[in-house]
């Protein structure tokens, strides 16, 4: 059995913000020696389903939209019914990440539906595991987990900008180390 493990990031974007973030992710668990691959979810029907059986670790991705993860990210978990009727997920580790034009834009209400998603799935979730930042007269926004989220990477996007300018920076590098986050935790579940 090889040591390397395999990480797919599973996400939906509706502007590219959130692939921004699928793409931070990948990397972060490139850099701490993962085979990473981004699976778009926009359409069930071209899912890269083999990619995600392969995977040790499925992160996922979804923009907040309208206090929930976007529709074609529902249309995805729907579609994986067999998946679940079979325990093909079962035992992988799961986390996940997203991304709104408000600071709050109940972005938790995603995560938590990721979450409720993977355990109903028998995944076992990895939090973001970053202590909050920007939450005192010494922080910045420039901080690693400036939203200060514990569930998995919260990203802000203004609404009139486009993803080559926003996400920030910082959100960016919250996206990295959540993906090198589950890569270890993956390397360790997997001995």
């Amino acid at each position: 059995m090889s040591d390397q493990v395999k990480v797919a990031v599973a996400y939906h974007s509706g502007y590219g913000h959130t692939e921004v973030l699928a793409q931070a992710v990948a990397a972060g668990a490139e850099n701490a020696g993962a085979v990473a691959v981004t699976v778009s979810v926009a359409d069930a029907d071209t899912v890269n389903w083999d990619a995600l059986a392969e995977a040790d670790a499925i992160i996922f991705g979804s923009p907040t939209y309208m206090g929930s993860v976007s529709g074609q990210f529902k249309t995805f978990m729907d579609a994986s019914s067999k998946v679940w009727a079979e325990g093909g997920w079962k035992d992988k580790l799961a986390a996940g990440f997203t991304n709104s034009s408000s600071q709050s834009g109940d972005k938790l209400n995603t995560l938590q539906q990721m979450s409720i998603y993977a355990a109903q799935q028998g995944m076992i979730w990895v939090s973001l595991g970053i202590m909050p930042g920007n939450n005192s007269s010494q922080g910045s926004t420039e901080d690693l987990n400036r939203l200060g989220s514990f569930l998995g990477a919260m990203a802000q996007s203004n609404a009139d900008e486009g993803a080559e300018v926003t996400p920030p920076q910082s959100d960016r590098d919250t996206a990295q180390a959540l993906g090198a986050r589950v890569a270890a935790a993956a390397k360790r579940w997997k001995q």
